[in-house]
C-alpha cells in the first residue's frame, strides 16, 4: 500500500515506519521538519513539509494521523492547552478534507485519540460504549475524532486509535520514568489506587496493523486486556528493575507541580479492548512483569 503517515517521528511513529517498510509498503511522512525527519527516519521515506501545497490524497492507500504536541511535557495554562488542540485538530481537518476532496481517496484513515477521551472514571470498568467524564482531555480528544470522522464515507472508513500509555524503549512515559527507578527514586504516586491501562509498543504497532487489513471502523481501546494500578505498576518496575519503588509522590505535590495536569497521573482509566478482541486481534502482552521486562532489556 501508499501510506500517508503524520506524526513519524514521534514514539508510535518511529516504531510502525520499520515494520511498514518491512512489509513492503510505501512511506510517505508529513512533517514540519525534513531534516530532522530524514536524520530520524528510513533513506526510503518520502517527505512532506506540510499539506498546504497539496489538494487531494488520490495516490494514497491508507493514511495514519500521530500527530500531536505531547500532552504531558508542559503544565497546562490556556496557552498550552489550545497548542495541544491545535497540533491535533488542525492537521486532521487538513487531512479530511483532502480526503473528501479525493477521486479516488484512500480506504482508511486511522486517526490518534486517547484513553483520556473518558476523563477519570476511577473504578468503572471502561470499554468503547462508556460514557465519558466531561473534562479537558475528554473535549480534547473529542473534538479530534469528531474531526476525523468527517472524512468518513462509502469509500474511507475510519477508526480512532484510543490509546493508552505505551511502554516503548527510548522515549513515552517510561524514558521520564526509568532514570528515576534505576537511582530507587521511583514509586507509587498519590494513593496508588489509580489505574493504568498500559499497553506494549509492539501490540500497538500489530493493532494499527490489524486495522489497516481488516474491514473496521470506530473507536478502539488501544490497550492491554489487564490494567494495573499505579502502585502495582510502581513495584513491578521496581523489582523488574531490582530497585526499592518506595518513594511515594504525594498527591498534593503532583497537583503543586504539574497543575491541572495532574489529572494525568492521579487519574486513570481502567480500560479494556473490548472491540479489538471481539474482532480477532490477539495480544502478545499480557503480563505487566513480562512487557516491562522485554522494554527494559530492549
Amino acid at each position: 500500500m501508499k501510506i500517508l503517515i503524520t506524526g513519524g517521528t514521534g514514539l508510535i511513529g518511529r516504531h510502525l515506519i520499520p515494520r511498514l517498510l518491512e512489509l513492503g509498503h510505501a512511506v510517505t511522512v508529513v512533517t514540519r521538519s525534513p531534516a530532522k525527519a530524514q536524520q530520524l527516519l528510513d533513506g526510503r521515506v518520502t517527505l512532506w513539509k506540510g499539506l498546504n501545497d497539496h489538494t487531494h490524497l488520490n495516490e494514497f492507500d491508507a493514511v495514519i494521523n500521530l500527530a500531536g504536541e505531547p500532552i504531558a511535557d508542559k503544565r497546562w495554562s490556556e496557552e498550552q492547552k489550545q497548542r495541544l488542540c491545535n497540533s491535533r485538530w488542525q492537521i486532521t481537518q487538513q487531512l479530511a478534507d483532502l480526503i473528501k476532496a479525493s477521486d479516488t481517496p484512500p480506504h482508511v484513515l486511522i486517526s490518534g485519540s486517547a484513553t483520556g477521551y473518558y476523563g477519570d472514571l476511577g473504578e468503572v470498568v471502561v470499554t468503547e460504549e462508556e460514557p465519558p467524564h466531561n473534562e479537558f482531555t475528554h473535549k480534547l480528544c473529542d473534538r479530534w475524532e469528531q474531526i476525523a470522522c468527517e472524512a468518513q464515507s462509502e469509500r474511507t472508513r475510519v477508526c480512532l486509535l484510543r490509546t493508552g500509555v505505551v511502554f516503548a524503549p527510548q522515549g513515552g512515559i517510561l524514558g521520564k520514568l526509568l532514570p528515576l527507578f534505576r537511582l530507587g527514586l521511583g514509586g507509587p504516586i498519590g494513593n496508588g489506587r489509580q489505574y493504568l491501562a498500559w499497553i506494549h509498543i509492539d501490540d500497538m504497532l500489530n493493532g494499527i496493523l490489524w486495522l489497516l487489513d481488516n474491514d473496521l471502523r470506530g473507536p478502539f481501546n488501544m490497550v492491554s486486556p489487564y490494567p494495573v494500578r499505579n502502585e502495582q505498576f510502581a513495584h513491578t518496575l521496581g523489582h523488574v528493575l531490582h530497585r526499592p519503588a518506595i518513594m511515594r509522590a504525594p498527591a498534593f505535590a503532583v497537583r503543586l507541580m504539574m497543575g491541572e495536569s495532574s489529572v494525568l497521573v492521579l487519574g486513570g482509566q481502567r480500560a479494556l479492548p473490548k472491540r479489538l478482541e471481539a474482532a480477532g486481534f490477539a495480544f502478545r502482552w499480557y503480563d505487566l512483569e513480562e512487557a516491562l521486562e522485554d522494554i527494559v532489556t530492549s
